[in-house]
């Protein structure tokens, strides 16, 4: 049998460790991943290979030759440019008239490859495919099969909210050649997101094995120092091919030069030639590799040094990747994360800190200290963006520094020249960082447009209208006020997509910024008349002779936030009398904590009741969301405000579509049913929802927690306007808002959340599928389980936090709370293996 093997990737993420090297050519202990794979062909009996190359080809075809010094005999098909994983394979097949075997180049493992190919043979499978266990799988093709083996779903890089199992695919494929049928030749085509979902799609018998052994993906840092570890500690390799062992799980090559009072703690390898002189103490798991020279008492910790290294007197390393042909002198420090690029010097006594990285060639002084990178810098962090932006605690995690490298990143990402419009909350911490943000959007190119202090919805309105290519929010976090979000907006004023995100943190984490020259660098002003193109729009949105004739009498609690400066001239010139609350920008009352603002909402209902007007609202400080109380002075809960906006937009527009998440009870499916419309589920994420708003046919959509959008003024959450069409269509029905909440039918749901690693959520969610299999199930988020018409149980993984979601709905609350609590029993011991 032949195998291709895939060795085209540039290692993006390994940066600088791949700056001079593709992936495939990192060295492993004691010799290069691609050797690693030659050689687990070689004891399976493959031994004709085509290699496909693309960047830095001539690096692997140089080192390796013929093959003939691995027992294989190697062809090499060079992109010209790239064909993506299918294509570049397809750009091999007139080597492949027969079944064959794909392998990745920048991969470890030691699966048994006779036995996958056995298996394919054996289902006389078109496309079989290598599967393996593993903890996160978000950066990984997720594959779903039945149990007879039978692939019935692809996931390429789910989010946690689609994850569905916990079994990757490892890019290993035992394959017959007319697969290449499903490939146009001379075009980039891809396995995961191309090939295999269209065999799926089109019937073609395609099998997941799920291979016992080791696999490791060396996609970053972590999992680079990670698989040294796995390969030192013998759990992939016989640690006899290492060399010669003197003990104590310590393995040498050859001509060794060890000092007798060094002290090895292993895991340890140590090249050929490597010289360990007096007083040197080496901890294991650690590497170095041939001819390097640790000098006397030297301390390394954990570290994986590279060929042709000088490591100088008393010089300290812990947690750190030393690449080839640097010199660390006397005295000098690299701390955990540390990665030092190829022929660097670190002069005597400096100290690199934690995750910083030195690209190849640089220089640092002695006794200088490098908290950020050379030469551009960047954080230890393995993503950037969560739930609400990019957070962090605020001059700690967020720094300015840090602040300005995300301002580049984002600029890199968007065409040169256009405009990103820029806004941030009352709080001196918003405002430094914001400064910070703003400074690293013209060094790419970018013009800004400061729209100073607005509330949320205005700055994404301005955004849109202003053909801006994307938006930024700096705010204190409302949950926490020692907390920064960073919120980024696409060009239509909404949160950006997954993808988005993702070019985002790829170009942060290769360091990879685009700088324009001087005549390229972007402008900074200020943006004009806003809040008066925002208003203006808002009020021909509005019904405004019906909202004047029912002259409203209502309390507003603005929560000293910027919808204080812009609302009330919108309610004066809509005829609605207020009673204002928070009447003013105060930084102060930003953030509450969640007790204070409980007080806050019982105080809003206590004097709704006593000054008897129609209703009370109050925003959240961004402006997004709205909190109700009604004319009888209950504070209303927020899933029934939902759904009486929802029974509201459905009277004024019956048969209209309404989007809400997943996790919502099912009576907005049965008034829905009453007005003839529809209700379209999202998951439980304001962003997708908006997705959703933006892209169907969408009357209206909210989430449950006081956020709602309405697609046909802008489709992003908007409080203000939510509160204008909460009073429009009251007034439309001659409706008050204490009746209309008593019309509705009763729910009842309850909720949990249950603590679980984030190394159990895909397996969780696979054991899940696998519990519920002959059940009715949705998965538009987690898992939703219906148990019969009036009961339904939810289970889904947070995206942000180490715990599990447990939702549930009956016909009481008594019920609902056994059903959650009996679920969340379930999922605890799901994590364990108990069931």
């Amino acid at each position: 049998m032949k195998a291709v093997v895939m060795a085209g990737g540039s290692g993006s993420r390994l940066r600088p460790m791949t700056v001079g090297r593709p992936k495939p050519m990192l060295p492993l202990v004691n010799q290069v991943v691609l050797g690693h794979i030659f050689d687990l062909l070689r004891v399976h009996k493959i031994t004709d290979v085509v290699v496909t190359l693309q960047y830095m080809a001539s690096a692997i075809e140089d080192f390796f030759g013929d093959g003939s010094s691995y027992g294989t005999r190697l062809h090499y098909v060079v992109e010209e440019t790239p064909l993506g994983t299918a294509g570049s394979v397809a750009n091999a097949r007139q080597y492949l008239n027969d079944t064959f075997l794909v392998i990745s180049g920048d991969a470890v493992t030691n699966f048994d490859l006779q036995q996958i190919i056995d298996f394919h043979k054996a289902k006389r499978s078109m496309a079989t495919l290598a599967l393996y266990h593993v903890a996160e799988p978000l950066d990984y093709g997720v594959i779903v099969t039945d149990v007879d083996g039978r692939i019935t779903r692809f996931l390429e890089k789910p989010s946690w909210s689609e994850v569905a199992s916990d079994t990757a695919n490892t890019g290993i494929y035992v394959l017959e050649p007319e697969v290449f049928d499903w490939i146009p030749p001379g075009r980039p085509y891809d396995w995961g997101t191309q090939v295999f979902p269209q065999m799926l799609e089109a019937g073609v018998p395609m099998y997941g094995y799920v291979a016992p052994g080791y696999w490791c993906d060396i996609g970053t840092f972590s999992e680079y120092r990670r698989a040294t570890t796995d390969v030192l500690r013998g759990k992939v390799f016989p640690t006899n091919s290492f060399g010669t062992h003197i003990g104590g799980d310590i393995w040498v090559g050859e001509n060794v030069d060890i000092a007798p009072d060094v002290q090895l703690f292993g895991p340890i390898y140590l090249g050929d030639e490597v010289q360990i002189r007096s007083g040197v103490v080496i901890r294991g798991p650690s590497v170095v590799r041939d001819y390097t020279i640790v000098d006397s008492r030297a301390q390394i910790d954990r570290s994986i040094i590279w060929r042709n290294c000088y490591i100088g007197e008393d010089a300290e390393l812990r947690g750190a990747i030393v690449a080839r042909q640097c010199s660390i002198k006397a005295k000098a420090a690299l701390f955990e994360g540390s990665v030092i690029g190829e022929g660097s010097v670190v002069g005597e006594g400096a100290a690199v800190y934690a995750g910083v990285k030195l690209w190849p060639s640089k220089e640092v002084d002695p006794g200088a200290r490098i908290k950020s990178s050379i030469i551009w810098g960047s954080q230890g962090r393995r993503v950037l963006f969560g739930r609400y932006g990019v957070t962090g605690v605020v001059n700690v995690d967020l720094t300015p520094e840090f602040s300005a490298r995300l301002g580049a990143a984002f600029g890199a990402t968007l065409p040169r020249g256009s405009a990103v419009t820029i806004n941030r909350d009352g709080h001196s911490g918003s405002r430094m960082l914001k400064r910070a943000v703003i400074s690293g959007l013209p060094s790419a190119g970018i013009n800004v447009l400061d729209l100073q202090t607005v509330p949320i919805p205005t700055a994404r309105f301005y955004t849109r209208a202003t053909q801006a290519a994307g938006g930024v929010h700096v705010r204190i976090s409302p949950f926490d006020q020692r907390v920064v979000d960073i919120r980024f907006f696409d060009n239509e004023g909404m949160n950006l997509s997954k993808h988005a995100e993702r070019n985002i943190e790829r170009v942060f984490f290769r360091e990879d910024f685009r700088r324009a020259y001087m005549d390229g660098i972007g402008s900074i002003s200020y943006a004009p008349e806003a809040s008066a193109l925002y208003s203006q729009a808002f009020l021909k949105n509005v019904d405004q002779e019906a909202v004047r004739g029912a002259a409203f009498d209502i309390v507003v609690d603005y929560a000293f936030a910027s919808t204080s400066q812009i609302l009330p001239d919108l309610f004066q010139a809509l005829g609605v009398n207020t009673t204002p609350l928070g009447a003013r920008v105060d930084p102060a009352y930003i953030s509450l904590e969640h007790t204070a603002f409980d007080e806050e909402r019982r105080r809003l209902a206590v004097i709704v009741q006593a000054l008897g007007s129609d209703l009370g609202v109050r925003l959240d400080v961004g402006g997004e969301k709205i909190f109700l109380a009604d004319d009888s002075g209950r504070s209303v809960p927020d899933a029934v405000a939902c759904a009486a906006m929802v029974e509201l937009a459905l009277r004024s527009v019956p048969g209209g579509v309404v989007a809400v998440p997943v996790h919502l009870s099912s009576v907005f499916e049965r008034i829905a049913r009453q007005h003839q419309g529809s209700i379209l589920r999202t998951p439980v994420d304001v962003a997708l929802m908006m997705q959703a708003a933006h892209n169907a046919d969408v009357l209206m959509a909210a989430d449950g927690a006081g956020a709602f959008i309405f697609p046909d003024f802008q489709p992003v959450v908007d409080g203000m306007m939510a509160v204008a069409r909460l009073l429009q269509m009251l007034a439309q029905h001659r409706l008050r808002l204490s009746h209309l909440i008593d019309s509705l039918p009763p729910f009842h749901v309850a909720s949990t959340t249950v603590e679980c690693s984030w190394e159990n959520k895909a397996t969780i969610m696979r054991r899940l599928q696998q519990r519920f299999a002959q059940a009715d199930v949705q998965v538009t988020d987690g898992i939703k389980v219906f148990l019969s018409d009036d009961e339904w149980l939810l289970a889904r993984p947070d995206p942000d936090r180490a715990l599990f979601h447990v939702t549930a709905e009956a016909a009481s609350t008594e019920r609902a709370d056994q059903l959650a609590a009996e679920h969340a029993s379930l999922v605890t011991e799901l994590a364990v293996g108990r069931v």
